[in-house]
């Protein structure tokens, strides 16, 4: 039998790669073997794989080591629930000869613990401390998925996208910071078939619920360490939360003093500030300290400080968890956490910049990623209606009449010669 994964070398069409593993499937069939159809989740994680160009003869690289991992590792938040991990997960992955492996949230392995003849063989895939086992790195496998979706996923054998890890089959489930709600990474159990069981994967998710509990009680936040949220997305006036639980709809231009403050933890002169904000002259140095004595008493008189204006309480919006998410390689979860645009009617120049590079970054990662459940969502949202690239892109590959017939209406209306002026 011809080899199916000739065709997922790196240079190919990542459609034809996924046509591939279907011809693949169906010889398989054919053949009278016994398949599991592909589940959804892991026919979205092989396209996010192909469009990556990994290759299935792909092996991972180790990129921290010995000093730079301990140093690492020390300071990762995930180190204080290590001792949890190891009590909960320590002896079933010894006695069932298994691994427990941790992630950082860029899917690099930080922790790869269990039975050591399971570790030895481990080893020569490089599923090892300090190698980089993120799906666009290393295709579909648990931890590198888990990341990448922020949300548990089991693997099994010849659902992994590299060949070489095809005998194993792995569970893992992110963890988040109790507080902001930060991807930390993920705890993940790999082994052989005995773990090819549901119960894996709701023992690896219990797991890290109780990891996140534990880190919630290590580390109670104060008032001031909590902090503000705020939510600017889709929304042109921002609500914020204060530590006290108060809910308050700002204003526009409050609404956008926050947004730049917060950008600049270290403080921004009345000047700067005027730049950042204003285009024209038409508001006055007078004009914007009255803005910011009323933004203070919004705050409290201790928040918001002057000579330089800065905020004292940190804060944390959902702009920065989109930003966090597609910095990390999450495109997915930073999709679903993006509401829309950054308050769409501002026109302050510091404002529109980042409302710009957000959006610009996310469609572009969508996009480079072909997914057409998000490319859809995207595509039929008010940002998106008349998004031609992302159009183009769902086109290629859900071709349904309906796509295409959109598509030709926005090349033709983008592509008409404006019209003559009168």
């Amino acid at each position: 039998m011809t080899d199916p994964w000739v065709a997922l070398e790196p240079g190919t069409d990542p459609s034809e790669r996924m046509r591939a593993l279907r011809r693949a499937h169906d010889r398989f069939t054919a053949a009278g073997t016994v398949v599991r159809p592909v589940r959804p989740v892991v026919a979205a994680s092989w396209r996010r794989s192909a469009g990556a160009h990994v290759s299935p003869e792909a092996s991972a690289s180790v990129e921290l080591t010995d000093g730079d991992l301990g140093a690492y590792r020390a300071q990762h938040p995930l180190a204080r629930v290590m001792p949890l991990f190891r009590e909960l997960m320590g002896t079933f992955a010894t006695d069932g000869e298994h691994l427990l492996a941790v992630c950082d949230a860029q899917g690099r392995l930080l922790w790869v613990e269990g039975h050591p003849g399971t570790r030895r063989r481990a080893g020569r895939m490089n599923f090892v401390p300090g190698a980089r086992w993120s799906e666009s790195a290393m295709g579909t496998n648990a931890p590198g998925t888990a990341v990448a979706v922020d949300r548990p996923v089991q693997v099994f054998a010849a659902e992994h996208f590299i060949r070489e890890v095809q005998p194993w089959t792995c569970a893992a489930a992110p963890v988040h910071d109790p507080h902001s709600g930060r991807l930390l990474g993920a705890v993940d159990i790999t082994g052989g078939d005995g773990l090819a069981h549901p119960h894996s994967l709701a023992f690896v998710q219990a797991v890290a619920r109780a990891a996140e509990s534990q880190l919630a009680l290590l580390a109670p936040q104060s008032a001031t360490e909590q902090g503000l949220r705020l939510s600017v997305l889709g929304r042109d006036e921002a609500l914020l939360l204060t530590p006290s639980g108060r809910k308050t709809r700002l204003s526009r231009r409050h609404s956008e003093l926050l947004v730049v403050l917060a950008r600049h933890p270290e403080g921004l002169t009345g000047d700067e500030l005027l730049c950042l904000l204003y285009e024209d002259e038409s508001v006055t140095p007078v004009t914007l300290r009255v803005e910011l004595a009323r933004l203070r008493r919004v705050l409290g008189p201790d928040v918001l400080t002057s000579r330089p204006y800065r905020l004292t309480a940190p804060v944390e919006s959902d702009l920065d968890t989109v930003e966090r998410r597609l910095g990390s390689g999450a495109v997915t979860a930073a999709a679903s956490a993006y509401t829309g645009p950054l308050l769409p009617a501002s026109q302050a120049p510091a404002v529109a910049r980042i409302r710009r590079r957000l959006a610009d970054g996310l469609r572009a990662a969508l996009v480079a990623r072909g997914d057409p459940d998000l490319l859809a969502d995207w595509a039929h949202t008010p940002w998106g209606e008349d998004d031609l690239d992302v159009w183009q892109a769902l086109a290629a590959v859900r071709p349904t009449p309906p796509v295409l017939a959109r598509l030709a209406a926005l090349d033709a209306e983008q592509s008409a010669p404006p019209p003559h002026a009168t």
